[in-house]
């Protein structure tokens, strides 16, 4: 089944993008709004969540509502920048399990290279999010899906709050089954592999180095 690519047309997520964008905003700020732009993407990430009839009591009658069912959840970010949108994420969806993905980028192939997974013992059996802010060359995200499903899993998503068009190229060429969520899908890569116009780096940008 082909997966579907979602672009962002909220005003509240257009409007904090906007903010971060700035080059201006410091390390609190920036980080807080990736957490929130990170919730806002979820509640879209989860609208297919399956639900179930269940019968309960209110103060004032008996009734029928819906609550979640089916398949539980994980949010897996990709180590560094990822971690800056678990926070938000978790707030809407608190029994979550997080599971993380460290890649480094070989100087001589500039291919991602593992040094650190750790994933819930049943990733396998839950639908799972992955998240890293930046979706560019789509080197990191490409393996980390590859290594999530030879691990098991099957139902997967992406979210990213910037990508660049080749970057989500790579993804559906490489990954066609997956669902993407982007926050707002930019203009190109320069020549450094920054996305243009991009926001810099996340990493740096979320944890306050350079």
């Amino acid at each position: 089944m082909m997966g579907e690519i979602h672009v962002m047309d909220h005003p509240l997520i257009e409007h904090k993008i906007s903010y971060i964008r700035r080059e201006d905003v410091g390390t609190k700020e920036f980080r807080e709004v990736i957490g929130e732009i990170a919730q806002l993407m979820c509640y879209e990430a989860t609208r297919d969540l399956q639900m179930k009839e269940v019968e309960i009591q209110t103060p004032i009658a008996r009734t029928m509502g819906r609550e979640l069912d089916g398949k539980k959840l994980a949010i897996v970010p990709i180590l560094r920048a990822g971690i800056g949108m678990v926070d938000g994420m978790l707030s809407l969806i608190p029994t979550a399990k997080v599971g993380h993905i460290g890649l480094y980028r070989d100087p001589d192939t500039l291919e991602p290279v593992e040094y650190y997974c750790k994933l819930p013992a049943d990733c396998g059996e839950r639908r799972v999010f992955v998240v890293d802010p930046m979706l560019a060359t789509g080197g990191s995200s490409t393996a980390a899906i590859r290594m999530l499903k030879e691990k098991g899993v099957k139902n997967i998503k992406f979210l990213c709050i910037i990508a660049a068009p080749e970057g989500v190229k790579r993804m559906r060429e490489e990954h066609p089954d997956v669902d993407i969520y982007i926050g707002a899908l930019d203009e190109k890569l320069n020549d450094h592999g920054y996305i243009v116009p991009g926001l810099g780096d996340a990493g740096d940008r979320i944890f306050g180095t350079k």
